[in-house]
């Protein structure tokens, strides 16, 4: 069994994520202003949906 470095992971990983965010920004100012693709059409900051959030309550009571 090999043995990993977690440092060395996590350093993977963080390059990993750089990586993506560069390909994400690539692709966003490739395709300009287009048709959004699905589950992407919600920014971060937007508000909870209240039946959703009712919903995970009720889930949680069961």
């Amino acid at each position: 069994m090999t043995y990993q470095d977690p440092q060395e992971l996590l350093k993977q990983k963080h390059e990993l994520d750089e990586h993506k965010r560069q390909f994400t920004n690539f692709a966003r100012s490739v395709s300009g202003q287009g048709e959004v693709e699905a589950g992407q059409e919600f920014s971060h900051d937007r508000q909870d949906d209240d039946q959703n959030r009712m919903k995970s309550v009720e889930n949680k009571r069961a």
